[in-house]
């Protein structure tokens, strides 16, 4: 459905997208995830039409967007982070000049506009003055704009950003049940978002596209896909003594533990495999009793600071 090739946006000196490579596969929900200033709203008006690249191709539907702009951006619907609203008109007339707009043709646009007000929950505010409703309203309004004309592709940028909770569940509701119907492309810093509602995630970072895959396939990806929480009842130099012997399993932390005697440890593997055993054995044969142990699968949060480097300069602001 969506190729993005080699795409690059320079402003100025700096290179805020770096040679950017995917491809977005139909039916299915897309989460851009990544640091603010990752290059993803850049990336998004590039492969929208809406910023011209430094260089590369965002290839739509078979039609490049550079090249065939009309052919490729009847296929996208899209809602920037600021919504193109005009607060003075009501719902409908603002619906009825996006669909304008965007060339419906016309004895089929009142038939667009009704159904983008239904599937958005708009019908009751119609009449509406948008500058009198609510932030989740107008994200509404935004929406119903993205859908006019059900193009395959909705593209959406940061589009949970300022609502309150009760608003965030009811955008979320939403966009699942757009990915029944569309592709959908959907930008976030918040991973709880992109986990929430996405099939897929893209992690950006410094404009590079640095994993990509399922939440569980990313899990994978980490340096740890797991570690192993252990609190043995020997001492740490004792420990640490034993562990020398084994170059498989990789210690991550090593300290006393709360009772006196006890050392609480913990373990990684450098490979993709469910260590417990390999540790109870190797803590047997050294007649180190084992009072706990806890494995931990590496989560998307930690995932995300790993491979965006956020850790390191999160560490340097405390």
């Amino acid at each position: 459905m969506i190729e993005v090739r080699n795409l690059t946006k320079r402003f100025g000196e700096h290179l805020a997208v770096d040679h950017l490579s995917f491809t977005v596969e139909t039916g299915q929900i897309y989460g851009f995830l990544g640091p603010n200033g990752a290059g993803k709203s850049t990336t998004m008006n590039m492969m929208t039409g809406y910023l011209g690249a430094t260089s590369g191709q965002v290839v739509i539907d078979g039609h490049d967007i550079l090249e065939e702009p009309e052919e490729a951006k009847s296929r996208i619907g899209f809602l920037p982070e600021l919504p193109p609203l005009y607060t003075d008109m009501t719902v409908l007339e603002y619906l009825k000049f996006a669909a304008e707009i965007k060339k419906i043709p016309r004895d089929k646009r009142w038939d667009a506009i009704e159904d983008a007000m239904e599937r958005t929950a708009l019908l009751d505010v119609a009449e509406r003055v948008i500058k009198n409703l609510s932030k989740g309203y107008r994200q509404r309004v935004g929406l119903a704009q993205a859908l006019l004309g059900m193009p395959p592709v909705i593209i959406l940028d940061e589009p949970m950003v300022g609502l309150d909770p009760k608003q965030i569940i009811e955008i979320r509701d939403l966009i699942k049940s757009l990915g029944k119907e569309h592709t959908v492309i959907l930008s976030s810093h918040i991973l709880t978002e992109i986990r929430a509602v996405c099939d897929h995630i893209l992690i950006i970072s410094h404009g590079k596209l640095v994993a990509s895959g399922t939440a569980e396939s990313l899990s994978s990806q980490a340096r740890h896909s797991s570690t192993l929480r252990l609190t043995l009842k020997e001492t740490p130099d004792a420990v640490e003594e034993m562990l020398k012997e084994d170059g498989e399993m990789e210690q991550v932390e090593l300290k006393a533990g709360e009772e006196e005697g006890t050392t609480e440890l913990t373990l990684a593997s450098r490979r993709e495999e469910d260590i417990r055993e390999r540790a109870f054995y190797f803590f047997a044969r050294h007649q180190c009793p084992i009072l706990a142990m806890n494995q931990e699968k590496v989560s998307l949060e930690e995932l995300f600071l790993e491979l965006t480097g956020e850790e390191e300069s999160h560490a340097g602001r405390i």
